[in-house]
């Protein structure tokens, strides 16, 4: 069975990155591949979209970043949330699932 390669709206990119970063710091490669594990390999999220909304991420104070040694030996900058970006998850999870809801409604309606 072939994988779709989805397209992300930028607001959902944040939102999952924000999710997986809630679990413990973690350097961009990393957040990467857990949201593609987590998707059962369905979401790719591409370098180009990836570190571009990690450096908005920073630049909202949602994220905080150091560089540390990642396992494979190398340095990385890993990110960790902010008590702000916190917040934003906790206000993030909420809209989508209002908005799942919502649409859940609209494609189940027969006759619409």
């Amino acid at each position: 069975m072939a994988h779709a390669k989805s397209d992300l709206l930028q607001g959902t990119l944040d939102m999952l990155i924000l999710k997986v970063v809630a679990e413990g710091p973690v350097h961009g490669y990393a957040i990467s591949k857990r949201i593609r594990r987590m998707s059962n390999d369905v979401l790719h999220i591409r370098q180009g979209s990836l570190y571009p909304a990690l450096h908005r991420l920073e630049e909202r104070k949602l994220l905080q970043a150091e560089w540390r040694d990642a396992d494979s030996g190398r340095e990385a900058k890993f990110y960790r949330l902010t008590a702000v970006g916190h917040r934003e998850l906790a206000a993030e999870t909420e809209s989508w699932a209002r908005l799942s809801v919502a649409i859940g409604l609209v494609m189940g309606a027969a006759g619409a």
